[in-house]
């Protein structure tokens, strides 16, 4: 099991047996359902359970859901459909007193069942009739080894349990323990072989992932169809698709699309020679490779080479990844507002960087995590370290919180990138993980103050001259557009929002709806609706964000309700402005 699991529960009762759980697997998280259990004791807060063992299920993260069988079942029913790609799915007693395997026989589940029944002190369900009969699932090899068929497994497995004996050719020590009825002169043979199955039926063939692909400078294959290429060259030689390990290439290649294409089609990782390692594939395999293996000589200095190793190779220990850098926004801070592609950035990186406040809140972390929390006033030099673990072939992600293009790191990298020039850093895999900034976490929560055309403005000048911001402030009030600010006021700064208030009244009525937010999205949350006439700076600190509405801004009470909201109409009509 690669991905940790998701321990989902629905109230406090089962809190205690999900911690005994979550010690078992090292990055596994506790998901709760929101307002049964409190934020504070849980990794990942949800809202509606179907919807989200729905979306875990189909990302392939093995669910362990404290809860009745009968519910998870419901839940995920209408996304069954192949059986070999499902993920581990169990329902375990709330009290710990059972341990169902539910699905995903074919990756692991009855393994995971009996490790977390040992941790429970019980006994698992497991009903499965060949781990009841030989001790474990003969289709489910240990990593680095796959099925050549799933349907054909199956079929082989129904002959054993009625009675058919078999034996083994290959290295299969995993299967030493296991009760299969064996005979050395069986009909029937478990075949460990990296090379194709000829689709026998009287033998179960299992793949080790011990094939190396290498590619070298050559132009032909460069194109969108290496892929095809690979798995021609594979075919001529005899290989299975599933026995290739990974694609080996020179590191001047990194960044190339159509390799990562490639790896992608393939299912395989992709990893780069480096230093002084030859651009001729043989040679580039023959120089990289740490393990014994074997090279595939065609003599005839082909643009594809393979290796095959004498047992599963680990991509890690050869060559090096490119590396990739994500810098992500954590929304406001709240687990449930944070977007799922930043959080598999941080399940998926190596080292987490960003300001220390944030990298807390974006915890917690798997032990072979490496966390670098830096000062607040530190931007350049946590962008350039990242560049830096990032091309030496890193998961890198930089953490900021709300959205990190706004007043945020995704500035700062780019910036750093901008002046480096570095080709080691140009060939880092960048990408920009959008997050719920401030403003619309705050503008969320009043209702749609940001309805019609907005601006952000940040009053700090730190980074910028005072005299930009009140040009800024005069023209965006001018133009009654409805302005957020960041950074309001601070202890440098007690009296910069006085300032910027003086003038937008210049071009605001006082009765202009205003918005205060304080920590939306954190605990102790506070929103405040006031009017322009009544704010006063010591309404608001660093951790407000001010919405200031625009002459259309609107706040109503819906009858007999003391809810109320505010929201800027969608539409503008010149006779409402003087234009």
């Amino acid at each position: 099991m690669t991905t940790p699991p998701a321990i989902v529960i629905l109230g406090v009762g089962a809190l205690a047996t999900a911690r005994r759980i979550r010690s078992v697997y090292p990055g596994s998280s506790v998901h709760g359902l929101q307002g049964r259990v409190a934020d504070a004791d849980v990794d990942v807060t949800f809202t509606e359970l179907t919807a989200h063992l729905r979306e875990l299920y189909a990302s392939g993260t093995p669910i362990v859901a404290l809860c009745a069988a009968g519910i998870v079942i419901r839940c995920i029913a209408p996304l069954l459909a192949n059986k070999g790609s499902e993920p581990p799915v169990l329902a375990i007693a709330e009290d710990g007193s059972a341990v169902v395997p539910l699905l995903g026989g074919l990756s692991g589940v009855n393994t995971m069942a009996r490790e977390i029944a040992t941790a429970l002190d019980v006994k698992p369900a497991i009903t499965t009739s060949g781990e009841l009969r030989f001790g474990a699932c003969v289709l489910n090899p240990p990593d680095g080894y796959t099925l050549a068929s799933i349907d054909q497994g199956k079929r082989f497995v129904s002959d054993l349990l009625a009675g058919q004996a078999t034996r083994v050719e290959g290295d299969a020590p995993w299967l030493d323990d296991v009760q299969l009825p064996r005979d050395d002169d069986a009909l029937r043979a478990i075949r460990v072989t990296p090379l194709a199955w000829s689709g026998a039926t009287d033998e179960l063939v299992i793949h080790p992932r011990s094939v190396v692909v290498a590619i070298g400078e050559a132009r032909e294959v460069r194109d969108e169809r290496l892929h095809e290429q690979i798995l021609e060259a594979a075919c001529e030689r005899g290989l299975a698709a599933q026995a290739l390990a990974l694609l080996l290439a020179p590191a001047s290649r990194v960044g190339e699309p159509a390799l990562q294409q490639a790896a992608d089609a393939l299912q395989i990782p992709l990893r780069f020679a480096d230093g002084d390692a030859s651009s001729d594939p043989d040679r580039l395999l023959g120089n990289t490779l740490r393990m014994p293996h074997k090279i595939l000589d065609d003599g005839d200095r082909a643009p594809i080479a393979f290796a095959i190793a004498h047992a599963p190779v680990d991509p890690a220990t050869v060559g090096r990844a490119r590396g990739k850098l994500s810098v992500i926004g954590l929304g406001p801070g709240d687990a449930s507002l944070m977007v799922p592609a930043a959080r598999a950035a941080l399940a998926q990186a190596t080292d987490i960087l960003g300001y220390e406040t944030y990298v807390k809140m974006a915890g917690p972390f798997r032990a072979d995590q490496r966390v670098h929390g830096t000062d607040n006033r530190e931007e350049m030099q946590r962008a350039r370290h990242a560049f830096e673990l990032a091309s030496a072939g890193r998961r890198v992600a930089m953490v900021s919180s709300g959205d990190p293009g706004v007043f945020a790191m995704a500035a700062a990298v780019l910036e750093a990138l901008d002046e480096a020039y570095d080709p080691a850093w140009a060939a880092v895999d960048l990408e920009i993980v959008p997050g719920v900034s401030a403003a619309l976490a705050t503008a969320a929560q009043a209702g749609a103050p940001l309805g019609h055309d907005f601006c952000m403005l940040s009053l700090s000048d730190n980074l910028k001259p005072w005299s930009v911001i009140e040009m800024r402030l005069r023209h965006a009030a001018e133009a009654d557009l409805v302005m957020a600010f960041y950074n309001p006021i601070s202890r440098a700064r007690p009296w910069q929002l006085d300032k910027a208030l003086e003038i937008v009244r210049d071009f605001r009525e006082p009765q202009t709806i205003v918005v205060l937010g304080r920590d939306i999205g954190r605990p102790g949350t506070a929103l405040k609706t006031t009017t322009l006439a009544e704010l006063k700076s010591t309404d608001v600190d660093m951790r407000t964000m001010v919405i200031i509405g625009s002459s259309m801004t609107r706040a109503f009470r819906p009858a007999d309700t003391a809810r109320e909201w505010v929201y800027t109409p969608r539409w503008y009509k010149s006779a409402d402005f003087n234009v």
